[in-house]
């Protein structure tokens, strides 16, 4: 079994809104993702696939719905405050943890296409969360 793991970066804003601590309010994290892609055989050129290929799929997604974006759940009551100042924002049905972001990316390329095997999204340098099918 081969596993190539490719690393992208991009910035969010977000808030938990029923956390119980600080990440409650407004604020925003400059994350990196690890994208696993494993394959039992190499291509033709020796490859589990492209790095360069991961890169352009996962940025192309992130670019479109995370990177320099406020991501709330469809709950929080400042969507309207957003909306009435065009300001750029996504909803989700779910709360907008690392978890769930790490999900939205691992499907997205497993839609594409690739064998993800993991996304990690690391929200800041020691803490991380991951999503994985078994």
């Amino acid at each position: 079994m081969f596993t190539i793991t490719k690393e992208v970066y991009f910035c969010y804003g977000h808030r938990l809104m029923n956390h119980g601590g600080k990440c409650r309010n407004l604020h925003g994290h400059s994350v990196k993702a690890a994208i696993s892609i494993t394959h039992d055989t190499l291509d033709n050129q020796g490859m589990v696939c492209d790095f360069s290929d991961v890169k352009e799929c996962v940025e192309t997604y992130v670019n479109k719905h995370l990177d320099h974006n406020f991501l709330l759940h469809k709950d929080d009551p400042i969507i309207p405050a957003l909306i009435q100042n065009n300001e750029r924002f996504l909803v989700l049905d779910e709360h907008p943890t690392a978890e769930v972001l790490s999900k939205m990316i691992f499907t997205h390329l497993q839609a594409s296409g690739f064998q993800v095997t993991e996304v990690a999204l690391w929200e800041t340098a020691s803490a991380c969360a991951s999503y994985r099918e078994v």
